[in-house]
């Protein structure tokens, strides 16, 4: 059963407006933890709407905001097989506009009276593995999870010791992507800083493995890591 859809319009801090996908759940009685999902580099397709109320449907209330909103108009989707079409719109991105919209999306979840607003988690695939990587900078999630999220070193690396919460990285061994030195890299600041982190590795993976919709899918990859992220969420949400 999908959780109940719905787009809202979010107002960001530079004075621009952000719609947004949410998927509320269907079972059990609020209010529920809270999940922000960032998406790929292709918009908030098909496939983020359909993984929200996946989500939705394990008890999250979750908000995927549409981070192309600057540079396009509100629903604005790619094709997979049309990178160079989504390329404008990943160029317009800048770490302080980035910064905005998690705070707006933070806010919403934190003004929603359906969320435990102590409980609130974040996960993001491919472009969005780095978001989420700076939304943990920013605000006390309980865990945050990155799919093979590129520019994260060296981009926000110097952003480690701010890092709040729990990190489970996913990352695909066959992935040309990413170079291997700057996940070595990661693992490396995080270590030094002291931070909690899980580094997973698929070795028969590749770049985007987790998404049925791309050619790089892997079903067994997309399963296994599925089980660890909703297990990792769990787990860290009991913590105090």
């Amino acid at each position: 059963m999908s959780g109940l859809q719905n787009f809202v319009q979010l107002q960001v801090a530079d004075g621009t407006t952000m719609q947004a996908y949410t998927s509320i759940p269907t079972q059990g009685k609020s209010p529920f933890p809270g999940l922000i999902l960032f998406q790929e580099a292709f918009g908030v397709n098909h496939h983020i709407r359909k993984l929200a109320d996946r989500f939705a449907d394990e008890g999250y209330l979750v908000i995927a905001p549409e981070l192309f909103h600057r540079s396009g108009p509100p629903g604005v989707t790619i094709d997979y097989t049309d990178f160079p079409s989504a390329a404008p719109h990943m160029k317009a991105l800048t770490t302080e506009g980035l910064e905005t919209d998690i705070q707006a999306a933070w806010s919403w979840l934190q003004n929603n009276n359906q969320v435990t607003h102590e409980h609130i988690v974040a996960t993001g695939y491919c472009l969005g593995g780095r978001v989420s990587f700076l939304a943990n900078t920013m605000f006390p999630f309980k865990a945050v999870a990155s799919y093979y999220g590129g520019g994260i070193a060296p981009e926000l690396i110097k952003r480690v010791p701010s890092l709040n919460a729990p990190h489970l990285f996913f990352w695909g061994g066959k992935d040309q992507h990413i170079p291997k030195e700057q996940i070595e890299t990661i693992k490396t600041e995080l270590t030094n800083a002291q931070k909690k982190f899980i580094n997973v590795e698929i070795s028969d993976a590749d770049h985007g493995f987790f998404c049925d919709e791309r050619a790089s899918f892997n079903a067994d990859a997309a399963e296994l890591a599925w089980g660890l992220t909703l297990e990792f969420f769990i787990n860290k949400m009991k913590q105090v």
